[in-house]
């Protein structure tokens, strides 16, 4: 008797355990079957519109570089007779930066091959209460554009203190233009822009004021929190 209770015991954890296997397997296909669902690619008409647009996104962009390349060099000549050393020096630098941003934007794209083309729209955003959508590597570029502006206008308001300037960052070239690190992809240039200026002020009220509210610095780099990035940007996932 005591033989069949231990058989029967093993029995039912058996079940048990076989039963847990089940359910658990049902959730996995779930959670797979939602997450393909997600990332089936878009149609090919949409695909057909999204490469057009980005060939036309890239090519109105460098021609504008290469207009702004040409004003930041004439604002550099202005500095030197205004004696401003340390923007002077950023200057340099930014305008050395677009040139290499002039070369990178020459390498032909493969845009049958860009993953941007195919991929869904994940977020929503909003600009000046208009609505856009895009998918994680459009927000990846809007990503980039608040830090890569918040970086710049840290460099931009430390060399107007240095030089002992007045605090103005609406006057600083790269506020006006809002293009550096962008390449034309994946969204809209005017987007771009809006986002790297609310970088850009941020960063220069702190590098003006050598006091991090905005940032963070590590080895010598800085970059923006974490937490008013996310503010900044506010994304909104679609469902």
């Amino acid at each position: 008797m005591k033989r069949i209770r231990m058989l029967s015991a093993a029995i039912a954890v058996l079940a048990i355990v076989g039963n847990t296997a089940v359910h658990a397997q049902g959730r996995g296909r779930g959670r797979g079957e939602v997450q393909n669902q997600q990332q089936t690619p878009v149609p090919a008409a949409e695909q057909q519109r999204r490469i057009k647009q980005e060939q036309q996104r890239a090519a109105v962009y460098k021609r504008q570089l290469d207009q702004q390349v040409k004003v930041v060099q004439k604002k550099t000549a202005v500095l030197e007779k205004q004696k401003r050393a340390a923007q002077l020096r950023a200057q340099q630098q930014y305008a050395a930066q677009l040139q290499q941003q002039q070369q990178r934007l020459q390498a032909e794209r493969d845009y049958a091959n860009d993953p941007y083309i195919s991929a869904p729209p994940a977020y929503r955003y909003v600009i000046a209460g208009s609505s856009r959508q895009t998918n994680e590597y459009g927000v990846e570029v809007l990503r980039q554009a608040v830090n890569t502006g918040y970086q710049q206008g840290y460099l931009a308001g430390q060399a107007d203190r240095q030089d002992g300037w007045k605090s103005s960052y609406q006057s600083c070239p790269a506020y006006q233009d809002a293009n550096y690190g962008y390449t034309g992809n994946y969204v809209a240039q005017s987007d771009y822009n809006y986002y790297f200026r609310q970088g850009f002020r941020r960063g220069y009220q702190d590098g003006y004021a050598a006091s991090l509210q905005y940032g963070t610095t590590s080895n010598g780099t800085t970059s923006i929190l974490t937490n008013v990035l996310t503010a900044i940007l506010g994304l909104i996932p679609i469902r």
